[in-house]
């Protein structure tokens, strides 16, 4: 009886009967006709391994949707229509009849920006691996990447409020959440357009999903999981003006609960320009100097450098000439030159930084780390490990790499930018060590569609070409030639023009690479979902040391109105501080009230900060012992970590200090976890 009324309540509240139960479920039932062909035959591989994990690539940074941005004209075609494929793959109006109108083009190609303005059927110049304005990302090359292997692909919504305003064509605002709020709508119109081919909602193979948990059944049922991202510069209209902020908390909370509504579980806070929320880290040569003129036109400011303090640096501006773009400067503004030995934004995380990240904290959703100045990255780093949060990603080699050791530890995704088989395969294996050491796989950044540019040609003649046809990674599918229309692209002589030729473009890797490289590209998926988990079953530890009994060597003294007793740094109140008088060896001692284990404190300073101290535990009071120590304290949120010891009391004991002045803790954090 019992086991009859688990067979019911299993049918009843278990998952309804997939379409991946279906014979030749992969195979559409109604596809528009004409269109792009797939040029991939075998099942879909599904399940799990041996070891019940999920297998597949992760593109963990594409944008499907960005022809929706920008004002939407800079880049040219959709990624599905419901008038067909030659609706979808047309250039835009401007470009015809020979390209001259192609303005963005032209910036970003180089030449006179002429080109053959027709796609379906001809495809003669676009798309292609260096051509930055036409589309992409054709719904049917997406679905070759998915056959060839890629079980997860993070879509980041994104557009630029200032490039869309410079930009003389558009046919739409320039709001930049107006822009994302479409954008995710014609993501989500894109699954009901591949639904309806499979018969009906939820029987398609691009599946938005908005938990890990649904993530993974997708991929296991073998189709694509689709996140939502979030890379634009100004998010919640945080921009800033002459340094001033122009949003507030309120502005953080309703744009991330709006976010949140819409599906989105991972973002970037700040891009290209310095904003509200933090510096950025800086591009390089001409394309600097205009992205630099864009930050003054947004903010009345241009990006100011310092010599950095750490090993970490952010790209060089360099002072290459950007003339189309810095004629749209005001009179007698120019560009500033900066120093080579300065390569590092003076801007960071602001505190109204600070309060976005702990809000994607406490909503469980993954912070992108790239394009954060190092600064910035370093203060995001700092307050994710102060609360054991997991959940970062660094999505496409916009991350400085020696933070990448620091990401692994906490738990997060790592993935490179989508370049040539050899330079990646050159990088994969640089960081190996640590993938083996924290066990994790890989991931790849396409940025399609992102104005990066993609893998070249190797040539037609190299000595160790792709060979057609090929089997995928798995060994169930056999991929040839991609060909949509009257044109077929060859990896060995197109490189990666669009998004279907991914599978190509691991084949490569393969070729060049190695196998290796390919398999922790093959365990990217089960990495990346783990860390997605781990975020969503995150809890914050209890602070043992909230409203605590606190005592210190010396506190300083300004007058009868101010304090900064020893009990400020542990009222919970970021605004109060302690304070010691202004001298080497002084202390902040911490009575929990009784015996704990302790196996981590956290240390918010403030500008007056320990470079040497040490953290120390003691059961009574009067002996103690060294729990965590460091000669190289840099001030902001320091974490100690140490083997979990129990203690009633915790000691700060400074050595030396980082400034002229004291010591100085705004917030003192004690835990057992």
């Amino acid at each position: 009886m019992v086991s009859l009324l688990l067979t019911v309540m299993a049918l009843v509240l278990g998952p309804m009967p997939s379409s991946a139960a279906e014979p030749d479920w992969w195979t559409p039932t109604a596809r528009p006709a004409p269109d792009s062909q797939i040029n991939v035959t075998g099942e879909p591989f599904k399940g799990t391994d041996a070891q019940g994990r999920v297998r597949g690539f992760v593109d963990a940074h594409d944008h499907i949707m960005s022809n929706e941005g920008f004002g939407g004209r800079l880049i040219c075609g959709k990624p599905f229509s419901e008038q067909g494929v030659a609706d979808a793959l047309k250039d835009c109006p401007e470009h015809y009849p020979d390209g001259t109108g192609a303005i963005f083009d032209f910036i970003t190609k180089g030449g006179d920006g002429k080109h053959d303005p027709n796609g379906w059927p001809t495809f003669k110049d676009w798309p292609a691996h260096d051509s930055l304005t036409h589309q992409q990302n054709y719904y049917a090359w997406v679905e070759r990447a998915w056959r060839g292997g890629q079980r997860i692909l993070v879509n980041d919504l994104v557009t630029n409020g200032v490039i869309c305003s410079v930009y003389p064509f558009k046919d739409r605002s320039c709001d930049e959440m107006t822009a994302i709020r479409l954008e995710a709508k014609k993501t989500y119109d894109m699954q009901a357009y591949i639904d309806k081919m499979y018969g009906g909602p939820g029987k398609g193979w691009f599946r938005i999903v908005t938990d890990s948990a649904q993530a993974r059944d997708v991929v296991e049922q073998g189709k694509l999981a689709v996140v939502l991202g979030v890379e634009t510069s100004e998010p919640f209209g945080c921009k800033q003006i002459l340094d001033v902020a122009q949003c507030g908390k309120e502005d953080i909370d309703r744009g991330l609960d709006e976010l949140h509504e819409l599906g989105v579980r991972s973002m970037f806070l700040c891009h290209k320009f310095d904003n509200a929320l933090c510096g950025v880290r800086f591009d390089s040569g001409a394309l600097g100097t205009a992205i630099n003129v864009g930050q003054f036109l947004s903010t009345g400011t241009f990006w100011k450098t310092e010599t950095c303090r750490g090993p970490q640096h952010d790209n060089p501006i360099g002072n290459a000439v950007a003339a189309e773009a810095e004629k749209k400067l005001p009179e007698r503004v120019a560009v500033p030159s900066y120093a080579s030995d300065a390569q590092c934004n003076t801007r960071g995380l602001t505190d109204l930084g600070d309060y976005a990240v702990r809000g994607m904290m406490k909503r469980k959703m993954m912070l992108e780390i790239d394009h954060m100045s190092v600064k910035a990255a370093g203060q995001a780093f700092d307050i994710l490990e102060s609360e054991s949060y997991p959940g970062v990603i660094s999505s496409h080699s916009w991350m400085d790499l020696g933070w990448t050791e620091r990401l692994y530890k906490l738990g997060g995704f790592a993935a490179q930018y989508m370049s040539g088989s050899e330079a990646f395969s050159a990088e994969a294996k640089r960081t190996d060590a640590l993938r083996e050491k924290y066990k994790v796989g890989y991931g790849y950044g396409t940025d399609m569609n992102g104005v990066g540019g993609w893998p070249g040609p190797r040539g037609g003649d190299t000595p160790n070409p792709v060979k057609y046809p090929f089997r995928s990674t798995d060994g169930g599918s056999v991929i040839d030639k991609q060909t949509t229309g009257e044109r077929t692209w060859d990896f060995n002589t197109n490189g990666a023009a669009h998004y279907g030729m991914v599978p190509d473009w691991i084949e490569d890797i393969r070729i060049v690479g190695g196998q290796d490289v390919v398999d922790d590209l093959f365990q990217g998926a089960e990495s990346y979902l783990r860390t997605w988990g781990n975020s969503e079953r995150h809890k914050s530890g209890v602070n043992l040391a909230s409203g605590a009994t606190a005592s210190a060597s010396t506190s300083e003294w300004w007058n009868p109105f101010v304090s900064f007793s020893p009990g400020r740094a542990v009222d919970g109140e970021k605004g109060t501080r302690w304070a010691s008088e202004w001298n080497n060896d002084q202390w902040l001692r911490i009575d929990l009230g009784s015996a704990n284990l302790v196996k981590r404190a956290t240390l918010d300073w403030e500008a007056a900060y320990g470079k040497s101290y040490r953290v120390e535990l003691s059961a009574d009071g009067t002996n103690w012992q060294t729990a965590w120590s460091t000669t190289t304290g840099d001030g902001g949120l320091d974490t100690a970590r140490f083997a979990g010891t129990p203690a009633r009391y915790i000691r700060i004991q400074g050595l030396e200090r980082g400034t002229k002045w004291g010591y100085s803790l705004s917030e003192v954090g004690v835990y057992s976890d």
